[in-house]
């Protein structure tokens, strides 16, 4: 192999056709077959985010596709990360560090000024490893964007990457999808795509024999693989339209046979990957949900992160939400809540920079005594935490907490809300800071700490209480689920169906990797 990395890029027909996935797929594969290989997507756009080991923000797809790699996640592998924080505007992270918000016309402006950051991203990971898998966002060839493009097919040109063009045959017209994306290309774009994928095949992949026929005859470029919907695997996704599948298992109807753990769907929800660990419990039953009346069908209801607090926080009380989840506590519920949504349980929220917000105050839900104001100043920080007083007594004590912090605000507490956690490393240096906050009775707490659930034994406390405070003690929750080994199993498991499904040696035939 030459000392220059070979490259792969993943484009798309549209959002949510596969790319993220298939670059995971790829991910896992090539560490399967000896390679040292990286993910890259010069720029992403979601509320999903997570702290690296130095402190960086970075999107949370490239976390997973690194994780599939076996690396540790960096923040050159997503070097810009936009959070929505309204319909029209968008924080901004350059390789790791929120640089502050822009309006869509003005971050168009400024993005001519980012290629030479994301060139030397790029440069970094070529100069560390043997494979670097590049993933496209949204249609690769949506004309009146192309101008602006860092991306899609500009950033192969800037890596001279040959690019796969994938299409989701699920959502219909695959043809027009596939071929008019690829016709649509300048000649020398085209000349990058080494043949297209075809995602989501639902039935008999030989019954489309004769549209792999089709589309090979009309671009002179491979099929390299149909491949098969999947149910039985589970990967991390990050984007609205992953949440919006999720929204449709809300139950109607309380049920004795689960625990059944709500999360309230924010218009500006962040990090909702926090909860994923609920869904592969036994015995669980984790939904998304947004009307007031679903409330109650729920032993626990969370609340999640939020880009932007004081919006969200006014949307629960103008749809009722906020005296629901009120309700469902007074009525022996528990309620919890994660960064933003830890924020939403105090007294009230303050903003007096307009760090958010055009808001300056909102009341919050008044479960927890505690006020919390807004710093233009991030943390953003790895941390190792414990718990504190009386939430650490008992049977029940857990290892070290792992986590991250990703928040603009500060909390305090104004009566009996008790600290819940003790921050002992920060960065990967010695700390004494205290987090979150609990009320005496133990049924509303909340922390700054995103990914606390993760942890096992932290999570089994946590449902164990839920459980024998709803009188459901009869249902068994397992004693020994790693989420962790859980998530490699996964990652295996989708190398497995893309190897049955993909022609993965003439990929690496094509990549020229032997």
């Amino acid at each position: 192999m030459s000392d220059r990395p070979k490259s792969l890029m993943f484009l798309g027909t549209g959002s949510d056709v596969g790319k993220s996935v298939l670059v995971a797929a790829f991910c896992r594969i090539l560490k399967q077959d000896g390679f040292r290989v990286a993910p890259f997507k010069a720029q992403n756009m979601a509320l999903n985010s997570y702290i690296t080991p130095d402190g960086g923000e970075m999107g949370r797809a490239q976390v997973v596709q690194a994780e599939a790699a076996g690396i540790e996640p960096h923040v050159d592998m997503n070097p810009i990360l936009l959070k929505p924080t309204s319909q029209m505007g968008s924080q901004v992270i350059l390789r790791g560090r929120a640089v502050g918000n822009y309006a869509a016309a003005d971050y168009y402006r400024y993005k001519k000024d980012l290629v030479s950051l994301v060139r030397e991203s790029y440069e970094n990971l070529a100069r560390q490893y043997d494979v670097i898998l590049l993933e496209g966002a949204g249609g690769a060839v949506e004309l009146n964007l192309k101008p602006h493009d860092l991306v899609n097919l500009s950033m192969a040109e800037m890596a001279d990457a040959p690019c796969i063009l994938v299409g989701d045959i699920d959502r219909g017209g695959i043809f027009a999808a596939l071929l008019g994306s690829f016709t649509l290309m300048e000649p020398h774009e085209r000349e990058r795509i080494l043949g297209f994928m075809v995602n989501k095949f639902r039935g008999d992949p030989r019954l489309f024999e004769s549209g792999v026929e089709i589309l090979q005859t009309r671009s002179d470029r491979p099929v390299l693989g149909v491949i098969p919907y999947f149910d039985h695997i589970s990967i991390q996704e990050e984007d609205s339209v992953a949440l919006g599948r999720r929204m449709k298992d809300a139950p109607d109807a309380p049920s004795e046979d689960v625990l059944s753990v709500g999360v309230v769907r924010l218009p500006f929800i962040s990090n909702y990957t926090d909860f994923d660990c609920f869904e592969q419990e036994p015995g669980v039953k984790l939904a998304y949900f947004n009307r007031p009346a679903q409330v109650f069908q729920f032993d626990a209801v969370l609340l999640p992160g939020s880009k932007n607090t004081l919006e969200d926080l006014d949307f629960l009380r103008r749809t009722g939400l906020a005296e629901a989840i009120c309700a469902h506590y007074k009525s022996g519920g528990t309620v919890a809540g994660l960064c933003g949504g830890y924020q939403m349980l105090g007294i009230r929220v303050r903003d007096p920079h307009g760090v958010e917000s055009a808001l300056r105050e909102v009341p919050g839900l008044g479960l927890l005594d505690m006020d919390t104001e807004m710093f233009p100043e991030k943390i953003t920080s790895q941390v190792e935490a414990a718990l504190i007083g009386p939430s650490a007594d008992g049977p029940d004590a857990t290892a070290p907490l792992q986590g991250y912090e990703i928040h603009m605000g500060r909390s305090v507490s104004r009566g009996a809300a008790l600290p819940l956690f003790r921050i002992t490393l920060r960065d990967g240096r010695p700390a004494d800071l205290s987090d979150g906050l609990i009320q005496p009775d133990r049924r509303v707490w909340g922390t700054y700490i995103h990914g606390i659930f993760d942890n096992d034994d932290f999570r089994r406390r946590f449902l164990r209480e839920v459980r024998d405070r709803s009188g459901k003690s009869r249902i068994s929750l397992s004693p020994d689920f790693s989420y962790r080994q859980w998530k490699e199993e996964q990652y295996d498991l989708l190398a497995e169906h893309i190897r049955r499904h993909v022609d993965v040696d003439l990929v690496y035939r094509l990549m020229r990797l032997y």
